[in-house]
């Protein structure tokens, strides 16, 4: 299969890129190389041949010839989507839309895309199925459910949109990112002694590793058309559902000497959700997790120990991609629309 891969140098498409190719599939990457300073450890990804650009500006011609389109790229998670509401919305719904229409139009078959379990927002303790109601609290949530309404519009006997809701990414990757969950507090644990609460830690999470959110694009990818037409699967294990103190409390058990600390004003988080995950089971069975809160937490801090990272790297902005795009901003590398001022070199 012949796949155009957007965000392929991000922090889930640089560990997709080989998998893709491991699984016999011919990878092309779209990027606009936002996050090539965020490299970590010694690891890159195989070159693949690539378009280097913003996916709000690809024309037709970029994507003719393919059988499915992954589209990863966006702005990545909640604070990042709060730098300014309307630029996730021009880039995470209407961008992403835009490359949905040109993609049905060139004759694209299948369109796998990376939505998010935090469509189901502020959800309380009930367990979702992929039935339930939305409720985000987010402009990232929000853009999601709105981008997943328009794609289902585009679904008909040619063109087979998918939208896989992942829950919260963890995990070690040549882009990495300290600014989710699980990484963010074994990074902590291993270069302060403290797993460091900004919650209270009584929200619940689904979490997965990322390797795992790439098994299900490709299973779904490769699947039967009649399994993932139109299809929303929420993607996470069964038993990965966890309240933020448990996650805090593996993490504590895994780094050597390291403690639980709250932050003084620590309180509950209104994005509390918890996901039934046993329909991707069911309709795409060539879809086998592979990991668990507690080997992420042992891959993370490996990894960590490895790379020598350090409080600074903690605190800094190569791994925190609100610093990180803030950073290109005050510089004038970047324009307020998340634009390169000037072409970025290839690298």
């Amino acid at each position: 299969m012949r796949i155009l891969l957007t965000g392929h140098q991000g922090f889930i498409g640089a560990v997709a890129v080989p998998m893709l190719i491991d699984a016999g599939h011919e990878v092309v990457g779209l990027d606009s190389g936002l996050f090539d300073d965020c490299r970590f450890g010694d690891q890159e990804p195989p070159a693949v041949p690539s378009i280097r650009r913003d996916f709000r500006d690809v024309e037709p011609a970029d994507l003719e010839g393919f059988d499915a389109v992954l589209h990863l790229a966006a702005l990545s998670n909640d604070p990042l989507g709060n730098i300014d509401g309307d630029l996730t919305y021009d880039i995470n719904l209407d961008g992403s839309v835009r490359l949905a229409k040109l993609a049905k139009k060139v004759g694209v078959e299948r369109f796998v895309f990376a939505s998010s379990c935090s469509t189901y927002g502020a959800a309380g303790d009930d367990l979702l199925d992929e039935e339930a109601d939305f409720n985000p609290v987010t402009p990232y949530g929000i853009a999601k459910v709105k981008a997943e309404q328009a794609f289902a519009a585009l679904a008909d006997d040619n063109f087979s949109p998918t939208f896989m809701r992942n829950a919260t990414a963890y995990g070690v990757s040549p882009r990495l990112r300290l600014d989710i969950v699980l990484n963010n507090l074994v990074a902590h644990a291993h270069t302060t002694g403290r797993v460091y609460m900004m919650s209270d830690g009584t929200p619940w999470r689904p979490i997965v590793h990322l390797r795992d959110i790439v098994a299900a694009m490709i299973a779904a990818a490769e699947a039967p058309r009649e399994a993932i037409h139109n299809q929303a699967f929420n993607v996470c294990r069964p038993s990965e559902n966890y309240r933020i103190r448990e996650l805090a409390e593996i993490v504590a058990e895994v780094v050597p000497g390291s403690r639980i600390d709250y932050a003084a004003d620590a309180g509950p988080d209104k994005r509390t959700y918890r996901v039934d995950c046993s329909k991707i089971a069911e309709m795409l069975p060539a879809f086998k997790p592979q990991w668990n809160a507690r080997q992420g937490a042992e891959e993370l801090y490996a990894a960590y120990q490895a790379a020598n990272l350090t409080k600074e790297d903690v605190e800094g902005r190569r791994y925190i991609r609100l610093k990180h795009i803030k950073g290109l901003m005050e510089s004038g590398e970047l324009g307020p629309d998340l634009r390169w001022t000037t072409a970025p070199v290839a690298t």
